[in-house]
């Protein structure tokens, strides 16, 4: 699938088909209700069934695989947190502990967490052999993107091949790439700026709970890594020099998920920067996703704007791991249940609208 100094991505399926469009549309219509009364639940159900290649999309075995990773620039102070947590917080996944479980216990939805590139040994930790937990580990956090490439070419083919070899060992037909990585809202607005062609400014957010002047600092910093990294043009190399392990790990599970048909639920800031660059280096995987929420990180906007996206909620949310694309879930659900389940004017005996 991949060889050095050039991805060579999967093929994904053009999922525009006028007549099937119709169909799906003319069914939602002579549901018992009046013309769009569902409003976006409505337009929901028809990209589901686009999706799916169906006039009866149904979702079966929903995943969630939260990709983990450190990353090498937060030695600059670009973080509110030390880079322990990125550790610390895989442990809490693994005991069920944080918000990403609740909500797949919630939603029985199955999770997992992958070791993309966590700066710590889990395989002398007692979750060596955690069910939950599957390594896929590059190497140990990135590199300093402030001096050098964050990851190396080889790196960052070897992420994208792992990222599309765990959705190759997944069941279901929907994805939830969720994340935890001290320091990758760094990461995601360098990719936004650089990909998007976005002021760097306009691109950063307070992350884990930067204060004023750790803001300035934070884009002081990046500014100087966008400019030691202005020969990378194009998205592999970019994605090379600026990006995450985890980052690149869930765009090649992005990719891999598109070429079979999976419904992507994308999450915050962090998932759709993965998206975008998944989208640069394979076109057509976008048309997979469903936006999950509105992240308040600033970078969130421009990038819902590039990937011409309308989330489906805005809670004012920013923590990742996932949690807003589960907290989504159960309005994909209700889409599938209106178009297999609700009865037709016909179907109820109910006269349609007057002519």
């Amino acid at each position: 699938m991949v060889c050095l100094n050039t991805f060579i991505a999967p093929t994904i399926a053009n999922i525009e088909n006028n007549e099937l469009c119709q169909q799906l549309q003319q069914i939602v219509d002579q549901k018992t209700k009046p013309l769009g009364a569902l409003g976006r639940l409505e337009t929901l159900a028809v990209h589901l069934g686009m999706i799916q290649g169906t006039t009866t999309p149904q979702i079966t075995q929903p995943q969630i695989r939260v990709f983990a990773a450190d990353h090498g620039l937060t030695k600059h102070g670009t973080s509110a947190y030390p880079s322990a947590v990125t550790a610390q917080m895989v442990y809490n996944f693994l005991q069920g502990g944080a918000a990403i479980n609740v909500l797949a216990r919630q939603h029985h939805m199955e999770l997992k967490v992958v070791d993309a590139g966590v700066d710590a040994d889990f395989a002398n930790s007692p979750f060596k052999d955690h069910a939950q937990l599957l390594d896929y580990k590059v190497r140990h956090g990135s590199r300093d993107a402030l001096t050098e490439p964050a990851i190396t070419a080889e790196e960052c083919l070897a992420a994208l091949e792992n990222g599309m070899d765990v959705v190759k060992n997944m069941a279901g037909n929907l994805l939830i790439v969720g994340e935890m990585g001290i320091g990758n809202t760094s990461a995601a607005s360098l990719l936004l700026a650089k990909l998007g062609d976005i002021p760097i400014d306009a691109c950063i957010g307070r992350g884990t709970g930067l204060d004023d002047a750790g803001l300035q600092h934070k884009a002081s910093i990046l500014t100087q890594v966008l400019a030691r990294h202005s020969e990378a043009q194009t998205p592999f190399d970019i994605l090379a020099a600026l990006g995450g392990l985890e980052i690149a790990m869930m765009a090649g599970a992005l990719m891999q998920a598109a070429s079979e048909r999976r419904i992507l639920l994308i999450d915050g800031f962090i998932a759709s920067s993965a998206l975008l660059a998944a989208e640069r280096l394979a076109p057509g995987v976008a048309q997979y996703a469903i936006f999950a929420h509105h992240s308040v990180e600033p970078g969130h906007t421009h990038l819902l704007k590039l990937l011409n996206a309308e989330p489906l909620l805005n809670m004012g949310m920013r923590l990742g791991e996932g949690s807003g694309a589960a907290l989504a879930y159960p309005l994909l659900q209700s889409a599938c249940a209106i178009i297999n389940e609700m009865a037709s004017f016909n179907d109820a005996g109910i006269s349609g609208q007057n002519s």
